[in-house]
């Protein structure tokens, strides 16, 4: 994205986000935490576990691609239910890493309300740069 479209967003001043570590992304409604092989690799690291035994404990595939299995009432299966904090933060998927700056959640002032909404942190805290922004939603479109 050259400057000239980056000065066309609405977001271009920046946007504010601070994590709570409230675990409210991590929860909820089921969904789907995408995993690539390289993720699933170093989250298999991270807990000390053969790749292919994480994949059989906690990866599921849905259609052509592969997300992290989930508690039945939608909890990632790597938030602590107790801290409500993720057990695998330094190898998060970058899915997770990206949040709250996904493209559904910056496409429009509207929708960065509703996410600032269900996120304590989303509108406030540190102050994002437009260049930053864009770069967290390049990795992962989501």
């Amino acid at each position: 994205m050259n400057e000239q479209d980056m000065a066309q967003r609405w977001y271009q001043e920046g946007l504010r986000f601070e994590c709570t570590q409230c675990g409210g992304c991590c929860s909820g409604d089921p969904g789907v935490v995408w995993v690539n092989a390289e993720e699933v690799t170093a989250l298999a690291e991270s807990m000390q576990l053969d790749e292919e035994a994480f994949r059989r404990k906690f990866v599921r595939k849905v259609g052509t691609r592969f997300s992290l299995v989930e508690y039945p009432d939608g909890d990632c299966i790597f938030l602590d239910p107790k801290t409500r904090g993720c057990l695998v933060y330094s190898a998060r998927p970058v899915q997770c890493r990206t949040w709250p700056f996904w493209s559904s959640n910056v496409k429009s002032p509207q929708a960065w309300e509703e996410t600032c909404k269900v996120c304590p942190g989303a509108g406030n805290g540190k102050l994002y740069s437009i260049e930053q922004i864009e770069s967290a939603r390049q990795q992962k479109r989501v």
